[in-house]
């Protein structure tokens, strides 16, 4: 996957941007290990140099740390830094969560509508797989990666390149306190709206397709509503 990269961004800045959004999708988990340098780079299609200056900001964030030795390598922290830094910036911007839910509602609404227009057979195929993974998920990483893929199956479907990307950026901002914060993802009602979704999507029915995603993500909005509104009762300052 190459990284793409504004004009108005140097390319460190856009492997960063990628590789928070990869953690706050779910993609990346904490203990997860990066791939070697080159071959990180070459799939990211950016030069090692780039690369480096990229890894070495997230070192000195708090997103990913160096071990040495035989099993060594580049890994996702636990991410307890990045964490008092996002409850001082929610402290400071109360409504930056609800800025971004109506970003995702805008797009993923509109993605659900017309997956449900164009889906394909195989479409359908990934997305029961995708819900079956999730409630299967032996741990929180298998929970987010399940979860994330299932999104990105409705963008693929949509039809529209532009669209699946714009998703994919909005979830990365919007799950990043998810990942890491002290928050119990709601397996169960997760799993009954993703199914909600897919037949409304298997069925053919947009307007239904549009509602159900809306539903989902304003539920996800009401429990991060109430985790946010519980650290900030109890932040000192």
């Amino acid at each position: 996957m190459t990284v793409e990269v504004p004009s108005s961004t140097s390319v460190p800045e856009g492997i960063i941007d990628h590789l928070k959004g990869r953690i706050g999708r779910g993609e990346l988990n904490p203990g997860d290990r990066l791939a070697p340098e080159r071959q990180l780079a070459e799939s990211l299609g950016v030069g090692r140099v780039s690369l480096r200056e990229a890894l070495r900001k997230l070192q000195e964030d708090g997103y990913l740390e160096v071990r040495r030795g035989k099993t060594g390598g580049t890994f996702v922290t636990d991410l307890d830094k990045p964490m008092a830094e996002w409850r001082k910036q929610m402290v400071a911007r109360v409504g930056e969560l609800d800025d971004i839910t109506e970003l995702r509602l805008a797009i993923e609404t509109h993605a659900a509508a017309l997956a449900a227009e164009r889906r394909s057979d195989d479409d359908l195929k990934k997305l029961k797989a995708a819900i079956t993974q999730q409630s299967q998920a032996a741990n929180r990483g298998e929970f987010r990666q399940a979860d994330s893929a299932f999104h990105e199956i409705i963008g693929g479907a949509s039809g529209s390149v532009r669209l699946a990307q714009a998703a994919r950026q909005a979830r990365g901002e919007f799950f990043v306190p998810v990942e890491i914060g002290k928050y119990e993802d709601p397996v169960e009602a997760d799993a009954q709206q993703h199914m909600a979704i897919y037949e409304a999507i298997r069925d053919g029915d947009a307007p239904r397709a549009c509602q159900e995603m809306s539903r989902h993500i304003n539920y996800t909005r009401t429990m991060l509503r109430r985790f946010v509104d519980g650290l900030m009762s109890n932040d000192p300052a």
